[in-house]
């Protein structure tokens, strides 16, 4: 087991308050090689966010980034080969996972996506301040609007802004998998980015916005675990029904 001595990847974040593009890009590629490993296996992440992605020494080197707390990571065996129960940190958690929806390797795709766009923007896209309620972020995530356009997006390229969009597109059908993110033109040619610092954003204020916005979704109840369908109540009344019409 290593010792992870150059911190989370939240921290670094809060610390810059942003990466240069080609910096955004090189971390994205090295946690989409992993994340792409685990799809292949058939292993679903689950909790992807920057508290979970650790590096081993204060180089910033991608090449030392690292993933952890695989605690709500599950292999996929569904006949269907969707998962039933929502596990997740809300902040980062897909639309089809908020609606109790089958999901697969796609929500995994969403929350890096949101890493994405915290490391470009320097805060998450569906908290815009510590005075958010829980409610109103829930309900950003749902409908899936975020902003791209507005200080630091203004000096983002366009291929950030496009992989962006594809890997928070609301429809998990819709969304790139980790082989597609890997393959496309912004991881591809991520020499060719800016290495100009964006914007530099308060850090206090954005402590202050996500610590304000996790305490506000710990505080409310969990969501209910989803079961077999065979599991409800109505198919169990309907078995019933059918086990004594056998019987007669």
């Amino acid at each position: 087991m290593e010792l992870m001595r150059g911190g989370e990847l939240l921290d670094r974040i809060l610390r810059q308050k942003c990466f240069s593009e080609r910096e955004a890009s090189a971390v994205l590629c090295t946690i989409s090689k992993t994340v792409d490993y685990l799809h292949s296996q058939g292993v679903v992440h689950r909790d992807l966010k920057p508290s979970n992605i650790l590096y081993v020494d204060e180089s910033g080197n991608p090449e030392s980034i690292r993933m952890c707390d695989f605690g709500f990571a599950k292999q996929l065996r569904a006949e269907n080969g969707l998962l039933m129960t929502p596990c997740y940190t809300a902040n980062f958690v897909a639309p089809e996972v908020l609606k109790r929806q089958g999901y697969d390797a796609a929500c995994d795709i969403w929350s890096l996506g949101i890493l994405l766009y915290t490391m470009l923007a320097g805060f998450t896209p569906f908290a815009n301040g510590p005075d958010d309620t829980p409610e109103e972020i829930l309900a950003r995530i749902g409908s899936g609007k975020y902003a791209l356009a507005g200080g630091n997006w203004d000096s983002i390229s366009d291929a950030a802004k496009d992989i962006v969009s594809k890997m928070l597109h609301v429809d998990p059908h819709q969304r790139l998998t980790a082989a597609q993110v890997l393959r496309h033109p912004w991881i591809v040619n991520k020499e060719y980015l800016s290495q100009n610092q964006l914007s530099r954003q308060d850090v206090h204020l954005v402590k202050g916005a996500m610590a304000a916005t996790y305490f506000a979704l710990n505080q409310m109840p969990q969501a209910p675990r989803l079961e077999p369908v065979l599991s409800s109540n109505l198919a169990q009344r309907r078995g019933m029904k059918r086990l004594t019409s056998t019987r007669l």
